[in-house]
């Protein structure tokens, strides 16, 4: 019995402490929690898989220094933030931003998403585009611009998502959080570009996902959206999301990608710019995986600020 205490990971190791302030909010009928640092514009930050709030541990210092109330929110069954069985459809991860706009006391906000965070960035701005300022999108393509990757890419983007295609099987997610979660930190190795990998940090991204994986019920969580992702496919729910999606993006977009990103490929995501209808900007990053926003921080921070003040 103490040994298995000892490998159960409680919520407390995602409040790090740090210059910015902790919180919950209540949106859309579940509790968020919510680091926040600086006064000013309001820049959401979405976080991706297998990520909390954190990874944004370094834009929020540089953003609140330059004037911005800068927000990092653990999406939906990550990290301190609420657990719910049901939810993790695309337009209900879509609410959940704009419900959180709003509980932050705000009218619109700059978003800037990753990964998984960034999908669920493109459909906001495409759901809610009152309520996107300007779009920050790193290693993510536009979902309809993924899906058809997936399927008819078949040496290419079918075969980076391999990974996401083992998300559909049942109970997987224990096999992810088993051994002290080594299968993420198989894939942050897989994921991420080799420089960074043999940098000091990397050891501390890698320690500090694998434990945020672990806490009760967040991997199932988040296995959940991708499974919808999947299922929805043959549905009418799906359907609607697709043809909801198809609406053009009217907000003033930045997409940022990493030239050795082996879940999201180049070009895959590159093809976004055909879904944005409003000033478009991409930006291919040398050297860099499927977290620019760890790997090459200052870089993402400038263009963050860049994109922004425009």
């Amino acid at each position: 019995m103490d040994s298995e205490r000892r490998h159960i990971i409680d919520e407390a190791c995602v409040l790090v402490e740090g210059p910015w302030t902790h919180r919950f909010v209540h949106a859309n009928g579940s509790r968020f929690h919510v680091v926040e640092a600086g006064t000013g514009p309001l820049v959401l930050l979405l976080h991706g898989f297998p990520e909390f709030w954190w990874g944004w541990h370094a834009q929020m210092v540089a953003l609140a220094d330059a004037g911005y109330r800068a927000v990092a929110v653990d999406l939906r069954g990550y990290g301190a933030t609420d657990k719910p069985p049901r939810g993790y459809d695309g337009f209900t991860l879509a609410a959940d931003v704009m419900g959180l706009i709003r509980a932050l006391g705000e009218r619109d906000a700059a978003l800037v998403g990753a990964g998984a965070g960034g999908m669920i960035a493109w459909t906001t701005a495409a759901f809610h585009p009152r309520m996107v300022r300007r779009l920050v999108v790193l290693g993510a393509a536009h979902p309809l611009r993924l899906r058809s990757a997936i399927l008819t890419d078949l040496r290419g983007q079918t075969a980076a998502s391999a990974q996401l295609l083992r998300f559909q099987l049942p109970r997987y997610e224990h096999q992810l959080t088993r051994d002290d979660a080594a299968a993420i930190g198989a894939l942050l190795d897989a994921w991420t570009g080799p420089s960074f990998r043999s940098t000091s940090s990397y050891a501390e991204v890698r320690d500090r996902y694998c434990q945020a994986m672990r806490i009760p019920q967040a991997m199932f969580c988040a296995l959940e959206a991708y499974r919808w992702a999947f299922r929805s496919v043959l549905r009418w729910h799906g359907y609607r999301f697709t043809r909801q999606l198809r609406e053009p993006i009217v907000t003033p977009t930045l997409q940022l990608h990493g030239a050795l990103d082996t879940a999201a490929l180049p070009s895959t995501a590159q093809g976004s710019g055909r879904y944005v209808l409003a000033e478009y900007e991409w930006r291919l990053l040398d050297g860099i995986g499927h977290f620019p926003h760890l790997e090459a921080a200052e870089t993402v921070t400038g263009e963050i600020l860049r994109w922004i003040k425009a």
